[in-house]
């Protein structure tokens, strides 16, 4: 595919001069097909995941721990971006760890598609382990193909693959989730294992293309450093085998022994990466006061994504069990809505990007802030259309499959106000000590709302009760609301950033 697009280059001397992917390095081709195939395997057994966990055929377990188990996985797949990132950084440069993530990933994959329970959970981990470690540093290698941040093409560059990802997360629900559901599950997680074995092999071949730089390791661990790295990490495996080894003899052990400590560390490592950084002396007082305003966006970014992130547990249990998911009397798999938001995303974000830039010529884009505080709100507003379909559910009766597709497409809109925005803000406000770490900062957001949503689940609430989805809007639209109102004392905060 990638030499199909490829054409004579305009710029030589860039990495794969020799060609162009839309105008763009060649080996632009081979991260875009990489993570291609990356998602496809993602989002694939992702959309499995809660239907397997709740399924006769499956584990079986009620819907709060399959919502749990959800919830840490994902939460897990973004807290483990930061030490992904430093790997790349301290120990194997962005090439070669991504190229052992794609590796752990697939073995992830082909884990869970053996048919013994077992051996799920293994499954899971690497799988989180691996999209850790490729995660950061596959967009690392996408900025290194360009001649510094001020390359025109460099935006662009994003874009396409950006583009990447979501084809890749609006075809697996279509491929993997019918055959996982109406074939075997364990052959739709082994086709997730296909698709991230051939963005492995693409990537192996394809990586001549890539700038020198992505094989380097730009700051490599002393000696010293490595042992006492090497120490630590032994000492902290020691006491985990140990404890749950007491655990396990002793007859107590339950699935919870594993979920709440990694629920309590996806709340609690995000709190104490922001203290340490709040805390850093260092810091002028410009930077300081940006962090006082960036951690308004990060509590609002944490409160968006618990609600949002359930469009792939929560939403899609209730589907499962209560909703009519036909079209004009075809029926079609519970999966499937997990490609509505991928596609909503392709199409949308073009026409939100020349929104945008036609409301700046005006004079009339709205503020950061008022996009962020709009998402937030939108997201809220999905929740409280949510309880509709619980009400239609418990009158007994089927829920349209178009209430699902309103929900999400209200969710999408929310993302596109929220996401690139938060995204955008990370960069500008970002200290000049933290500039490499603050994106890996940004996602710990989507971990500290997956995991709280992880420990309302372990908690026993029921999250599809109409009380709890009531609550959760209202926290949502109040939260919108408050970053609305106090956008004046933000801004200020932010100072030259806009």
């Amino acid at each position: 595919m990638a030499s199909s697009l490829t054409k004579d280059s305009v710029n030589p001397g860039t990495p794969g001069s020799e060609k162009t992917f839309f105008g763009h390095p060649r080996g632009l081709a081979t991260l875009f097909m990489t993570e291609m195939w990356e998602r496809f395997s993602y989002y694939g057994m992702r959309a499995l995941l809660p239907l397997y966990l709740v399924a006769p055929g499956g584990l079986n377990l009620d819907a709060a721990t399959a919502t749990a188990i959800y919830s840490v996985y994902v939460s897990l797949v973004y807290l483990l971006a930061m030490p992904g990132g430093w790997f790349g950084d301290r120990v194997w440069g962005p090439r070669r760890t991504v190229a052992v993530a794609g590796a752990v990933i697939m073995l992830g994959h082909l884990t869970l598609a053996l048919p013994s329970s077992g051996t799920f959970y293994a499954g899971l981990g690497l799988v989180a382990i691996g999209s850790g470690l490729l995660k950061a540093n596959i967009s690392t290698m996408v900025g290194h193909l360009y001649d510094g941040p001020d390359d025109p093409r460099r935006d662009g560059g994003f874009t396409v693959f950006y583009m990447g990802i979501n084809l890749g997360a609006f075809a697996a629900p279509l491929i993997i989730g019918t055959i996982g559901e109406s074939v075997n599950w364990h052959l739709g997680f082994a086709l997730a294992a296909l698709g991230m074995g051939l963005g492995l092999v693409q990537f192996l071949f394809g990586s001549r293309h890539l700038a020198d730089r992505s094989s380097v390791v730009p700051k490599p661990l002393t000696a010293d450093e490595k042992a006492s790295t090497l120490r630590k990490a032994a000492v902290w495996a020691g006491i985990a085998v140990v404890f749950y080894a007491i655990v396990g003899f002793s007859g107590v052990y339950t699935l919870n022994w594993i979920l709440v400590p990694l629920t309590l560390l996806g709340v609690i490592i995000p709190v104490m990466v922001l203290v340490n950084i709040k805390r850093d002396k260092e810091l002028d007082r410009a930077e300081q006061s940006k962090m006082s305003a960036y951690i308004w966006f990060f509590v609002a970014a944490a409160v968006f994504w618990m609600i949002y992130d359930q469009g792939g547990s929560t939403l899609s249990i209730f589907a499962d069990s209560s909703a009519d998911n036909s079209v004009l009397g075809w029926e079609f798999p519970v999966s499937w809505y997990q490609s509505v938001n991928p596609v909503l995303i392709m199409a949308l974000a073009p026409v939100f990007a020349w929104f945008w830039l036609a409301l700046n010529r005006r004079g009339k884009e709205p503020s950061t802030i008022v996009k962020f505080a709009s998402g937030l709100v939108l997201v809220g507003a999905s929740f409280f259309l949510f309880l509709a379909p619980l009400s239609i559910a418990d009158g007994g009766h089927k829920a349209a499959a178009l209430w699902l597709v309103a929900i999400y497409f209200t969710q999408t809109v929310g993302e596109l106000l929220l996401s690139p925005v938060g995204l955008s803000v990370t960069t500008k406000m970002a200290p000049a000590k933290y500039a490499s770490q603050m994106m890996g900062v940004w996602f710990l957001a989507v971990t500290a709302g997956d995991a709280t949503t992880g420990l309302l689940s372990i908690a026993g609430v029921d999250l599809n009760r109409t009380g709890v989805v009531a609550l959760e809007a209202t926290l949502a639209v109040v939260a919108g609301v408050a970053v609305w109102m106090y956008r004046n004392k933000v801004k200020e905060l932010m100072g030259d950033v806009r």
